[in-house]
């Protein structure tokens, strides 16, 4: 979904969410930024549910520091109930401090500890545990028995292997596209889960992505960093704007899907630079084509 870019409105949420319903995507994905005029993530979860019928949806990420644990769990709960238990939960520590700020969140919880201590009070709530007295638990249940599956959004090696006890997989990504250090954190989730006597991880990547003239293409790349990197020094984000994510032509995206189909990616995001709906229906044809 193109949450980070300027002057959406229903009508065009709409449309990009339905458009990926009925294309020959695996899932709809969206990501969570407070100090940012993005759509608010769990409102969105709502709105997503009524407008879709096929795809997972999937959240890349939730930070749940910024939330409350328990009304997280339950909102949550609500989406995986309303989407008729098509919820995946990404989740992260979050890198924007300005967030946290925000709402009023303690800077030192912005850890793996911290983030790990939210989710056992999340599963506690979907596994109908009393988290005070009542006479019923916080519900509604979701769906799925034990809760929606959770992904861990990281690239670093140590929370991929801290979040083996928890998580059900890895929502990783990539600024470069370069697949063999992407097979190199997919190893270190591959360890970590049959150490711990789990079942193999779910392994998903994503990047951003702009299709067209390549000249074009990585101009649409450059105004989307510009923007949504508003954090960093604009002369940083010029400097790095030639190399990051994917701008270019429908077969040169397809001999990427490859190379991480090639080391068992189980799922590649792609993360619109752009709300123009024909990015979509481009990147529809380079799947569908696959």
């Amino acid at each position: 979904m193109p949450v980070m870019e300027p002057d959406l409105d229903a009508h065009v949420l709409r449309d990009w969410a339905q458009a990926i319903d009925e294309g020959p995507f695996s899932s709809l994905c969206w990501g969570e930024r407070i100090a940012f005029d993005n759509p608010e993530a769990l409102t969105l979860l709502g709105a997503l549910s009524a407008w879709t019928d096929r795809v997972r949806l999937v959240t890349t990420v939730i930070v749940p520091q910024l939330h409350d644990p328990v009304m997280l769990a339950k909102a949550l709960a609500t989406g995986d109930m309303l989407c008729g238990g098509r919820l995946t939960v990404g989740i992260g520590v979050g890198g924007r401090t300005e967030d946290y700020e925000a709402v009023g969140a303690d800077l030192a919880t912005q850890t793996m500890r911290g983030m790990a201590e939210r989710v056992e009070v999340m599963k506690r709530v979907w596994a109908g545990e009393k988290t005070t007295e009542s006479v019923l638990p916080v519900g509604p249940a979701p769906l799925q028995p034990g809760g929606p599956p959770l992904l861990v959004g990281t690239i670093g090696p140590k929370t991929v292997r801290s979040a083996a006890a928890w998580a059900d997989g890895l929502a990783g990504t990539t600024l470069d596209l370069d697949a063999a250090k992407q097979n190199e954190l997919f190893d270190v989730a591959r360890t970590a889960w049959a150490e711990a006597g789990k079942p193999k991880p779910h392994l998903a990547t994503s990047f951003w992505f702009a299709l067209g003239a390549a000249d074009d293409a990585r101009q649409q790349m450059h105004r989307h960093l510009r923007r949504y990197m508003n954090w960093i020094p604009a002369e940083y984000v010029d400097a790095m704007a030639p190399t990051t994510g994917f701008a270019g032509s429908a077969d040169e995206l397809v001999a990427v899907l490859r190379k991480f189909d090639a080391i068992g990616a189980d799922e590649i995001q792609l993360i619109p630079t752009s709300s123009d709906l024909d990015q979509l229906r481009r990147a529809a044809e380079v799947v569908a084509g696959i």
